[in-house]
C-alpha cells in the first residue's frame, strides 16, 4: 500500500476512487508534466570546487538547511577534518550535505577558492555560488562539491571563461562548445584518462587530458571549465546566450564532440593527436584562422616554422583591440599581453636549473633544444634536450611546456636561437595547445558579424549543431 490516506488494495476501494482524489495521489508521488520537461532541459551537473584540509562558506543572506542535521542554516561556518572525518559545529561527520530552500534564488559563499591552479597568476578569490553543496573527505583534505542545473553552470561558465559584456555570437558560441564539452566528458567517464606517459630509454612522453574526477563531474577550474560562480553573471547578454542556445551541443557522425579550445593559436590551430593521444580526431583539424579557410601552410620545415612565428600573419587572433581582448581576457588574464607572438630568455645557467627542478633530472649544462617532431601548427610534439651530461627526447607538448618554464610556457610553438653569450632565445606563438575554438579569433569573429553558427563551423570540421533538449 503506497498510499495509506487511500487504501486502494482491493478493486472496490480502486473503482470508489474519485477524480480529486487521483489527482490527490498523483501529485504526492508524481512529477507533474511541467516538472518533468523542466528537468528534461535542466539536467544536472557536480563540479568540484575547492580540496583543502578547511574549508570556510556561508549561507548569508540566503537559507540553506544541513539535510545531514536536518538543521537550517544561515550565517558562516567552517569544516576542517579532525581524526579523518570532518569537524562541524564541534560533531564529526564521514560527509555534510546542505540544499537550497529555493532552488532558483538561494547561493552559498567560499572563501578563499583557489583559481589558475600551478598557472603563473594562481590566487585565490571569495566566490558565490548556486545549487547545493556537498563535503566528503579524499586524502586527508576536504572537498567542496556544488550539483547545480546544467544550464546554469553554463552561465557561470561562459562569464568565467570571457567578459560577460562580450559580443552575443561569441557568448553563444562558447555556450554550444562549453556544454558539447560536457556532456562529451561525462560520456566518456569510464574511458578518458588524466595521465599517460610511456618511458622506452631515453623518450619520456607524457599528455594530461580531463582524467574522471571520481567524486564529481568537473573541476572548477582551468583543468576543465572556468566556473567561477554566480557573481561573473552580470548581463542580460548571457542569459539571452545560454536561452537561446539551449540543449544545442556539438555532433560529428551522430557523436557528441569533445570541444576543445584554448585562448589564441597563434595563426593556425593544431590537431588533436599532437597534444593528446596518437588518434585522429575528425572534427579537430589544423585550420589556418582566417576568411580563407581552404588556405594551407606548409609549416613542415624549420625554416618555414622561423619565418611563420616571426612573422604577423593577418588573421582572426592577431589582434591588440582592447575592446576585443577584454572579452577574453578578465582582469587576471590581462596582466598577459604578449601572447599572439612572444618571447623568453634563458641563460645557460638559468635553463639548466629550471629544467633540472621541473623534472628531476640532472641534464647538467643543457647545451641545445633540438625540435624532433612538430605538429601542422608548429606546435612542438616531441624536443630533445641536449646536456653535458644526459640527453633526452620528452613529449607532449603541455610536458614540454612545463619543463620549460616555472609554470607554463604559453605554447609548444617555439623556435629556439642562441645569443652571443650563449643564452636560449625562445621565440614562440599562440597561448595554450591551439586544438579546437581559438578564443581570441572567436572575438575578432563576432566582432565582424560572424553568426555563432559560422564560428562553430569554421574551428570544428564537419559538424552539425543539433538540440538535444
Amino acid at each position: 500500500n503506497l498510499f495509506p490516506s487511500h487504501d486502494t488494495q482491493i478493486e472496490r476501494d480502486f473503482a470508489a476512487l474519485r477524480l480529486p482524489d487521483i489527482v490527490d495521489i498523483s501529485t504526492q508521488v508524481c512529477l507533474s508534466v511541467d516538472a518533468v520537461t523542466n528537468m528534461l532541459k535542466n539536467p544536472f551537473v557536480t563540479i568540484g570546487i575547492l580540496s583543502s584540509p578547511t574549508i570556510s562558506f556561508g549561507f548569508t543572506p540566503a537559507s540553506y538547511v544541513c539535510t545531514t542535521t536536518n538543521e537550517p542554516m544561515q550565517g558562516e561556518f567552517l569544516v576542517s577534518i579532525v581524526d579523518g572525518k570532518i569537524l562541524f559545529n564541534n560533531q564529526l561527520y564521514n560527509e555534510l550535505s546542505f540544499e537550497p530552500i529555493h532552488l532558483s534564488t538561494d547561493t552559498f559563499l567560499v572563501h578563499d577558492v583557489v583559481i589558475g591552479v600551478d598557472f603563473h597568476w594562481q590566487r585565490k578569490e571569495n566566490q558565490c555560488f548556486k545549487g547545493s553543496l556537498r563535503f566528503v573527505i579524499e586524502q586527508d583534505k576536504i572537498v567542496l562539491i556544488n550539483r547545480v542545473q546544467v544550464e546554469e553552470y553554463l552561465r557561470s561558465v561562459i562569464s568565467s571563461e570571457m567578459s560577460a559584456t562580450s559580443s552575443i555570437s561569441l557568448l553563444k558560441a562558447h555556450a554550444v562548445i562549453s556544454r558539447s564539452w560536457l556532456y562529451a566528458q561525462i560520456q566518456q567517464a569510464n574511458t578518458t584518462k588524466d595521465v599517460t606517459s610511456t618511458i622506452e630509454g631515453d623518450t619520456f612522453i607524457k599528455w594530461y587530458d580531463h582524467h574522471n574526477h571520481l567524486l564529481f563531474d568537473v573541476c572548477a577550474d582551468d583543468h576543465c571549465q572556468r566556473y567561477q560562480g554566480v557573481a561573473k553573471v552580470t548581463t542580460n547578454q548571457v542569459r539571452q546566450a545560454i536561452e537561446e542556445t539551449s540543449g544545442e551541443v556539438l555532433v560529428f557522425e551522430n557523436q557528441l564532440c569533445d570541444a576543445r579550445f584554448s585562448k589564441c593559436c597563434g595563426g593556425v590551430t593544431e590537431e588533436y593527436a599532437t597534444c593528446w593521444e596518437n588518434s585522429e580526431v575528425a572534427y579537430l583539424q589544423s585550420i589556418v584562422d582566417e576568411k580563407q579557410e581552404e588556405k594551407k601552410l606548409d609549416l613542415h620545415t624549420e625554416l618555414a616554422i622561423t619565418s611563420w612565428i616571426k612573422s604577423s600573419p593577418t588573421v582572426f587572433c592577431n589582434t591588440s583591440d582592447k575592446h576585443i581582448l577584454f572579452q577574453i581576457l578578465p582582469h587576471f588574464d590581462q596582466e598577459t599581453t604578449d601572447f599572439f607572438r612572444w618571447k623568453k630568455v634563458y641563460s645557460q645557467h638559468e635553463l639548466s636549473t629550471l629544467i633540472h627542478k621541473r623534472s628531476g633530472i640532472d641534464f647538467g649544462a643543457i647545451e641545445d633544444i633540438r625540435p624532433i617532431k612538430r605538429g601542422k601548427s608548429g606546435r612542438l610534439e616531441i624536443i630533445e634536450i641536449v646536456g653535458t651530461t644526459r640527453t633526452m627526447r620528452i613529449g607532449k607538448e603541455l610536458e614540454i611546456r612545463k619543463w620549460l618554464s616555472d609554470t607554463h610556457l604559453y605554447s609548444s610553438a617555439f623556435i629556439v636561437e642562441r645569443d652571443d653569450e650563449g643564452s636560449f632565445i625562445f621565440y614562440g606563438a599562440g597561448w595554450g595547445h591551439g586544438v579546437g575554438l581559438c578564443q581570441i579569433g572567436a572575438a575578432v569573429m563576432s566582432e565582424q558579424g560572424y553568426s555563432y553558427k559560422e564560428i562553430l563551423r569554421h574551428y570544428y570540421t564537419g559538424v552539425d549543431i543539433l538540440s538535444v533538449y
